[in-house]
């Protein structure tokens, strides 16, 4: 019986993108320095990570897209923060930012790690951007180097 499990090598002429919204910049930029930080720590030359900077979480997964659909990337990590509010707005863009980011990795064969914080308080986004819930733009690089190494052995 076959064992497959991804780590968190990087083959020679990989490059990986970050797709990042400029809306919520505090905790934005607190998630891309920390996904920055991981790709760098695990071995990713900075030459070799583009960061695609758009206006919210709304334009997160047409980028993602574009990027996906380029053939340059092995993954993609989308990184934004959506804060609930007194209308619905956030449940359409919350839920359809996530749908269709899994959409793209599904339709373009390539991992896709959802970095975008949907939280109810600043302070819970705060606290997932470096605070007591730790960075989870640093969760989603991981994520994205281990899938696109366990996506080289599957293919």
């Amino acid at each position: 019986m076959a064992h497959f499990e991804g780590d968190l090598r990087i083959a020679a002429g990989h490059r990986f993108a970050i797709v990042a919204s400029r809306w919520n910049p505090r905790i934005v930029d607190a998630l891309v320095d920390g996904a920055r930080r991981t790709f760098a720590g695990n071995g990713l030359d900075p030459d070799a990570l583009d960061v695609i900077r758009v206006p919210g979480a709304w334009e997160i997964p047409l980028a993602v897209q574009r990027a996906a659909c380029s053939g340059r990337y092995r993954a993609v990590v989308a990184l934004g923060c959506v804060v609930r509010g007194d209308t619905r707005h956030y449940e359409h863009v919350a839920d359809r930012c996530a749908e269709a980011l899994m959409r793209v990795s599904l339709d373009e064969g390539i991992p896709v790690a959802n970095g975008v914080l949907a939280v109810e308080r600043h302070e819970d986004a705060e606290a997932r951007a470096g605070g007591a819930h730790g960075n989870k733009g640093e969760e989603a690089a991981l994520a994205a180097l281990e899938m696109a190494q366990l996506i080289e052995q599957l293919a």
